[in-house]
């Protein structure tokens, strides 16, 4: 991640970056205990303009009450959430792509083990559109450490300290040699990669884990499936082998940080011919352009 841009969105201000901090003994840092989003906005000749804003701010409202973060809701409407991140974006005057990072903390000290009725406080930040996968093809590994089970940490629910999971997986395929990593659930399955969710194409149909298999329910996932629908192109939601990885025709990821990334090998085997594959590449441009345009959608908000 790129550094923070100058003013961040703090305890209801616009402060310096270097003043938005936690205290050692919150439940934000003692046990991980916040929930985030993560949002594109484009920048054109001064207009600002971001993606699904209303998805974005629904996620943050579902991961808070998945976990008992009781307060959010209540204190914060959509209109307030857009509100503070175009005063935030206009502060920092961005002049190219930006990601703005949106996290609700628990911020109460040393409350034990709960959360319910904890005072919290949200931060909002800007940082460089900078993708955290290679976009020419990506080489992934498959993880030894398995992907947290919703019964054991909600997949749903953005967490904080949930990805100490993806941090494990991420660093074991870089030190391998990988790019990323892909992460199976305890019966073998695939679920996704460190931070992104995964599609396989074989034979003309477009594959990938339905919302049940622990991943998390990606808005970028979502506007792929759309995007595909419109394109005619086959759609199947379900379990996943790895195997299929192996004999794919195309494998990709998707997500805000990760955009439309084409994977090339998986676990030493070449997918496909090798290169980003034709369905990849139609759909990776109807994203680059949903991004931008609204064309009736409703899924482009201005800043």
């Amino acid at each position: 991640m790129a550094d923070p841009h100058p003013h961040v969105y703090f305890r209801d201000r616009l402060v310096p970056a270097h003043e938005a901090t936690l205290g050692v003994a919150t439940s934000a840092v003692l046990y991980g205990l916040s929930v985030y989003t993560v949002f594109p906005v484009h920048v054109d000749d001064g207009v600002r303009s971001a993606f699904r804003l209303r998805d974005h701010y629904r996620r943050l409202v579902e991961s808070c009450r998945i976990i008992g973060i009781d307060r959010f809701a209540d204190e914060w409407s959509f209109d307030r959430f857009v509100a503070v991140a175009g005063e935030l974006v206009a502060a920092n005057a961005p002049t190219s792509d930006v990601f703005v990072r949106a996290t609700v903390h628990v911020d109460e000290s040393i409350p034990g083990t709960r959360v319910r009725g904890c005072g919290t406080v949200v931060s909002m930040f800007v940082y460089d559109a900078v993708p955290i996968v290679p976009q020419d093809g990506m080489r992934l590994g498959t993880s030894t450490w398995r992907r947290i089970p919703d019964y054991a940490i909600p997949s749903r629910a953005k967490v904080n300290g949930a990805y100490v999971n993806s941090v494990l997986a991420k660093q074991g395929a870089i030190d391998a040699g990988y790019d990323d990593a892909v992460f199976l659930d305890g019966a073998g399955h695939v679920c996704e990669l460190s931070a992104a969710n995964i599609f396989v194409v074989r034979g003309g149909t477009l594959i990938t884990p339905d919302v049940s298999c622990d991943i998390l329910d990606g808005i970028n996932r979502r506007t792929v499936l759309t995007l595909a629908a419109e394109e005619g192109i086959r759609v199947e939601e379900r379990t996943v082998d790895l195997t299929e990885l192996y004999i794919a025709d195309e494998v990709f990821a998707t997500g805000t940080s990760a955009g439309v990334a084409p994977v090339v090998e998986v676990d030493g085997r070449t997918v496909g011919e090798g290169v980003p594959g034709p369905v990849c590449e139609v759909l990776r441009k109807r994203h680059a352009a949903a991004l931008r345009s609204d064309d009736g959608r409703g899924w482009v908000s201005y800043l």
